[in-house]
């Protein structure tokens, strides 16, 4: 599976996300922002149970909130992340940058995503200026699609 992160881009053009520093401890939980309990993130495109070609298109939806780049310290907003074939991560810690979890620091809500071919579960997360899920966290429901 092939996914592209949309954080940042350095003067190369490639993909820039600030990683917290490695310890030998457990993590200490951080502040997380606060979002309504009405909040609510979905899947405009794919629907659930589609076959589809990649890359695949995804738009994402939200209301009673807004979207911001990361890095935008705003009250009740935040930028999207999709979770690729894992379950969601920890909501007290930075949402992780690899392969499972694509950031769209830049603001965007539509994406082509290039996704092998397969069957695939997808699922949106909200997070933060600092990529942190909000507390409560605003999340999709997970949805399955079939890529040829």
């Amino acid at each position: 599976m092939t996914a592209l992160g949309a954080c940042g881009n350095n003067d190369k053009g490639q993909t820039q996300e600030a990683a917290p520093a490695a310890s030998s401890t457990a993590p200490t939980a951080l502040p997380r922002s606060t979002a309504p309990q009405a909040a609510r993130l979905y899947f405009i495109e794919p629907t659930d149970g589609a076959t589809v070609t990649s890359p695949v298109r995804i738009e994402f939806g939200l209301d009673g909130m807004d979207v911001v780049p990361a890095g935008t310290e705003a009250p009740m907003s935040g930028h999207h992340h999709v979770i690729i074939d894992a379950e969601l991560p920890a909501f007290d810690q930075p949402i992780p940058a690899d392969e499972h979890h694509v950031h769209f620091g830049d603001g965007r809500t539509v994406t082509d995503l290039p996704l092998a071919p397969g069957e695939h579960t997808l699922q949106l997360l909200l997070g933060d200026h600092l990529h942190i899920p909000h507390q409560p966290p605003v999340s999709s429901e997970v949805i399955t699609i079939t890529v040829e």
